[in-house]
């Protein structure tokens, strides 16, 4: 089979749910990947920040093989041998009294809305059904019917009403919105991206965060990070709140948690949160699954034994003053933090972020564009300098192609 006989045939069986670029992938390892006709790939979107540590990692690999070999699933109605082995592991690792272990990031999100309401309900004294979260405009936690309740994306939301209530939404990096929203004494979280990824790597102006968690502090609102894609080493720290020095009230966990082999998230908190929810009020058959917490305790590993966030924060900052260099009239627009960057493009003669991805890969490098005008660039955190010289030259070879 070649290229197009894989791709007719996922046309054929598959939902259409899904536009993919016209590259269909074997195997990976490290920073690359590889098609089924052999042509090698510089990785420039890491499963969305799920493969920070790269393609698979060994010592992932590994920890997953051995687990699964010897017990895989007993789902939550017994004990297990390794989960609380996980269970103390991460939330010593960042600085918890608890974890909630779930699937995937919308689950995590979705495990954090609940744990909020309830709080709200039994700790805050919200009235019974009344609890508000504030969201930002341009969020994007998943695709759940909650949750696209929440986003502003007609992409994400349009078609599938009716939506859940309880959501009030107000302008990114607005600290006066946000100031205003919370005088409600029936908020009872706040629940932000540190950078909105899918949104197009907006990073919000410094201090913001910090501020954020003061104001939602002095009116008892509980601060909610959604770190699935921000976290665990992407963007120069562990976590992209650890930049400001904010400790959230809830924690969101996914993508990397795994190092990308396997679907693991996690939701952590302190005792005075996470204890009120209550058992047969929330769980999932797979969720904390011996095979889940060996490949999460492993891929954590990985993050701080390769000083993942450093090499980010170090190469990210190259990465960045290389692509300023780049002389074409196509780069509107250049952000990021550490290694989860965006390149606005200007679109030229017709063509867009999506032809200039399909000319990438043509070059040896696989990145995706967002919202049609912008790529996101978000190599493995394991990517050396030498390979970011190699990315740009294919970046700055793509570009001058359309000049």
């Amino acid at each position: 089979m070649r290229t197009q006989d894989y791709i007719a045939r996922e046309d054929k069986f598959g939902a259409h749910n899904y536009h993919p670029l016209p590259v269909v992938l074997d195997r990976g390892e490290g920073v690359y990947v590889w098609d089924v006709e052999g042509k090698k790939y510089f990785d420039f979107l890491s499963a969305y920040s799920a493969v920070n540590q790269g393609h698979c990692h060994p010592k992932i690999i590994s920890a997953m093989t051995e687990q699964a070999e010897k017990l895989t699933l007993t789902s939550r109605a017994f004990y297990t041998s390794v989960l609380g082995e996980y269970e103390e592991y991460v939330s010593k690792f960042f600085g918890y009294d608890k974890v909630l272990p779930m699937n995937s990031g919308a689950e995590g999100d979705e495990t954090a809305l609940k744990l909020c309401r309830k709080w709200a309900y039994t700790k805050k004294g919200v009235p019974e059904n009344e609890a508000k979260i504030i969201v930002c405009e341009g969020n994007f936690h998943g695709r759940t019917i909650t949750i696209i309740s929440m986003s502003t994306d007609p992409d994400s939301y349009k078609g599938f009403g009716p939506y859940t209530p309880g959501f009030i939404t107000i302008p990114y990096d607005d600290l006066e919105a946000l100031e205003r929203e919370l005088q409600d004494p029936n908020v009872a979280g706040f629940l932000v991206e540190p950078i909105q990824g899918e949104a197009g790597v907006y990073v919000p102006s410094e201090g913001y965060l910090s501020k954020a968690f003061e104001l939602c502090r002095e009116n008892n609102v509980l601060f909610i990070a959604d770190e699935v894609q921000t976290g665990l080493a992407r963007t120069g720290k562990l976590l992209a709140c650890d930049h400001e020095n904010v400790r959230p009230d809830i924690l969101i966990l996914g993508k990397a948690l795994s190092g990308g082999a396997y679907p693991v998230s996690a939701v952590l908190a302190d005792d005075d949160i996470m204890l009120c929810i209550k058992p047969g009020e929330h769980g999932s058959t797979y969720g904390g699954n011996p095979v889940a917490c060996k490949v999460a305790i492993a891929a954590l590993d990985v993050i701080r034994e390769e000083k993942l966030a450093e090499n980010a924060e170090n190469l990210g900052e190259y990465f960045r003053d290389e692509l300023g260099k780049i002389n074409s009239e196509m780069v509107e627009t250049i952000r990021g933090k550490g290694l989860l960057n965006a390149i606005v493009i200007r679109p030229k003669g017709g063509k867009t972020a999506w032809d200039v991805c399909v000319a990438m890969k043509e070059n040896g490098m696989l990145a995706k564009p967002t919202h049609e005008h912008i790529i996101r660039f978000a190599p493995p955190l394991v990517i050396t300098k030498e390979q970011i010289d190699e990315s740009v030259e294919i970046i700055k070879k793509t570009l001058a192609e359309f000049e």
